[in-house]
């Protein structure tokens, strides 16, 4: 069951080097575990792995594994360059205290499905830790096929993936199309926090969360009623959010949650260069459509 339910993907708060700042990691990661997430999504998009070194994301598994102290399973990103690279990440976040490996195909040069099949088939190979997926053509600019994840779906190790979720009059029939291809037991989870409760009401097992990552608990209603089946519920706490799910369309998602990260004082940290923090005005929008889920 590792990879279902609601996975909350903090930011990692680093320093202007891109050295992990410990306690305030430790901060962020044990709210999650005390707040009763399903699992914790390290080193996601959100949690900055491209801009980190080798040392620190290591470094960032360590932190997060003995804040949880097994609170929730904690995935890992383990996304490189170099399947060499890649390979040698989820090894080390499996030796610093991981549960499971999440991989995404980064490449300077476009892929192809071929290379990212046999990318994918060897970091699986490295470590015994489940690995999942990450579908993510916003930032990798590459579409994972429902025939490729099928293929990848063979190996033992690659259990799940985490699709961006399709708009919502799409979601059934596309998560009934790939869920027809798919072995018993792969979890089917979806990103994409505007539209992943309808995912799940479609048939999804997961959600993977930039919002839970800091706001776990009225996420964690939201994923509930979703999983109960609770239409009326998701469409009440969904309307809670639409402010800031129209925030994270406009002004990304990675920009809003550092921002309200640093307005909560659990970090002072900011978003590394070349990427730049919120506006003033912004970060008062964000902060007036955070304040909505107090009515969840």
């Amino acid at each position: 069951m590792l990879f279902h339910g609601l996975s909350a993907f903090p930011i990692t708060p680093a320093d202007a080097q891109g050295r992990v700042l410990e306690g305030d990691l430790a901060r962020l990661v044990g709210r999650l575990g005390g707040a009763g997430v399903d699992s914790v999504g390290l080193l996601g998009s959100t949690g900055s792995y491209m801009y980190l070194p080798r040392q620190e994301r290591r470094r960032a598994v360590e932190v997060a594994a003995q804040a949880l102290a097994g609170a929730a399973p904690l995935m890992v990103g383990v996304a490189a360059m170099r399947t060499d690279e890649a390979i040698a990440l989820a090894q080390d976040a499996a030796a610093a205290g991981a549960d499971a490996l999440l991989l995404a195909p980064v490449s300077y040069t476009p892929l192809g499905e071929k290379e990212v099949h046999e990318h994918f088939v060897e970091v699986a190979s490295a470590t015994d830790l489940p690995l999942c997926i990450y579908n993510n053509p916003t930032t990798t600019h590459f579409t994972f096929s429902d025939v490729l994840i099928a293929r990848l779906a063979a190996h033992p190790k690659i259990v799940a993936v985490k699709n961006p979720s399709a708009p919502v009059a799409e979601n059934p029939e596309r998560h009934a199309a790939l869920a027809a291809l798919l072995p018993g037991g792969f979890a089917l989870g979806y990103s994409g926090d505007w539209n992943a409760a309808r995912a799940v009401l479609a048939g999804g097992v997961g959600w993977y969360s930039v919002i839970a990552g800091l706001l776990p608990e009225p996420a964690l209603k939201l994923m509930r009623a979703a999983q109960a089946g609770d239409v009326s519920e998701v469409d009440r706490i969904n309307a809670a959010f639409g402010p800031l799910w129209g925030l994270f369309r406009e002004l990304t998602g990675y920009r809003i949650v550092y921002a309200v990260a640093n307005a909560m004082g659990l970090t002072d940290a900011q978003p590394p260069r070349p990427i730049l923090p919120l506006a003033a005005a912004d970060q008062q929008r964000v902060m007036m459509a955070t304040r909505k889920l107090a009515e969840v």
